[in-house]
């Protein structure tokens, strides 16, 4: 009966090996939430940088296609069934056009906001994570 319960030739780890490996875990963690944090809202600034240059190109494309055009920017960007169309903005973007072509957006996962005037000039971005 003693020879069922006798240790020999056991495998395996100690308590003290296993709390260093959680040690260990728990560390890299700490590390790599914060930077992960971080690279999704460098990713969402990118994105309302990218969708304001896109909708100043829309309006400026239909500018130079249609020299005379007296539309307002706001009416141009969100002209239906052509090129000009800017409704696909990226996910948890809003974009507003003012009528004298200043471009909003603003992100669901960002604070503040990023304004781009006529002349493709941002006059403001105040974008940070929440």
């Amino acid at each position: 009966m003693l020879k069922i319960f006798s240790k020999k030739g056991q495998k395996g780890f100690t308590l003290i090996e296993l709390m260093i490996v959680i040690a260990i875990i728990g560390i890299l963690a700490a590390i790599a939430i914060p930077q992960f944090s971080a690279y999704r809202a460098r990713g969402y600034m990118a994105a309302v940088k990218s969708d304001a240059k896109n909708v100043y190109t829309a309006i400026q494309t239909y500018l130079g296609d249609n020299p005379g055009a007296t539309a307002p920017a706001d009416t141009i960007a969100t002209t239906g069934g052509t090129i000009y169309t800017t409704a696909k903005a990226s996910p948890g973007n809003t974009i507003a056009v003012a009528a004298g072509g200043a471009i909003t957006i603003t992100n669901a996962s960002l604070n503040g906001t990023y304004i781009m005037d006529a002349s493709g000039a941002v006059t403001t971005d105040t974008l940070a994570p929440k």
